[in-house]
């Protein structure tokens, strides 16, 4: 097997950037199948070609049936599984890096220009610099979500449709002619069938556990997602904005300033208007 490192240190970044769910995702990835396919698949499958048998001296007869029972290496086949899987994800690292980068830049820019600007918060950011997963992130999270069930379900289906059942077994007859006789055929055996077979289906649950863990992220962000915009309601159900009758006026009058009569003017304007009335009288 390959070296798995380089993905998985940039596998290892994503998790600042993922929600708990996510997280968890990420540790059956690593563990369960990275792990135990560079650990046990060269060990399991490493006698896969060598160890398979026909009991026929016709040449070219073995190649034959090792490839009409094994299209494609179960290892390999992984393999390919893994890395498709982990494109997406890594694909949204890469754009929440770009969008955290633009925002710094954006309000190191502002900051320079005027001091209230320093007001301002990062919006896909907290304090202690964990990613908020909302506006076009949350679009981005919610869209590799949904390709990486694709992707999980498209080669667990083609998996089946290449190798047919999960359960191998230990001797098949093989009769490919040519280069096979054309009537007995042959006779073909498979090395450690059982351990094999167990290993297969360890990896497809595998892949249904992480489908799951995906279908229970996308919940987790829609009912989060709701709840937030549930509490950002009342908060503005509990402190309306007050907008007076005068707010919405202009206070100028052809470029003078217009300033409120003082209360105490008001009460000489009415005490006069009640001194003529009784002069009058």
């Amino acid at each position: 097997m390959g070296d798995w490192s380089y993905l998985a240190l940039l596998l290892d970044k994503v998790q600042s950037h993922s929600t708990v769910v996510g997280k968890i995702w990420m540790s059956v990835l690593f563990l369960f199948r990275i792990f135990v396919l560079g650990a046990a698949a060269d060990k399991v499958w490493g006698d896969e070609e060598s160890e398979f048998y026909c009991d026929s001296l016709e040449p070219g007869c073995s190649h034959a049936c090792y490839n009409w029972i094994f299209p494609i290496s179960y290892v390999h086949y992984w393999v390919l599984q893994i890395t498709f899987v982990s494109t997406p994800t890594l694909v949204y690292l890469g754009h929440a890096i770009h969008i955290i980068h633009k925002e710094k830049r954006m309000l190191a820019q502002l900051q320079g220009c005027s001091n209230e600007s320093a007001l301002k918060k990062p919006r896909y950011t907290d304090d202690r610099g964990k990613v908020k997963i909302k506006g076009v992130l949350f679009g981005t999270y919610m869209t590799q979500l949904v390709v990486k069930i694709l992707l999980e379900v498209g080669f667990g289906v083609g998996q089946f449709y290449i190798f047919g059942s999960v359960f191998m077994v230990s001797y098949f007859h093989c009769n490919m002619s040519p280069p096979c006789a054309r009537l007995t055929g042959a006779q073909c055996f498979i090395s450690r069938p059982t351990e094999k077979t167990i290993f297969i289906i360890f990896m497809l649950v595998v892949s249904s556990v992480s489908v799951l863990l995906n279908i229970i992220e996308i919940i987790y962000l829609l009912c989060n997602n709701r709840r937030n915009a549930r509490k950002e309601r009342g908060a503005q159900q509990r402190f309306p904005s007050v907008n007076p009758g005068w707010e919405g006026q202009s206070s100028h009058y052809r470029g003078f300033p217009l300033s409120p009569l003082p209360a105490h003017s008001l009460t000489h304007s009415s005490t006069d208007e009640k001194e003529r009335k009784e002069k009058d009288t």
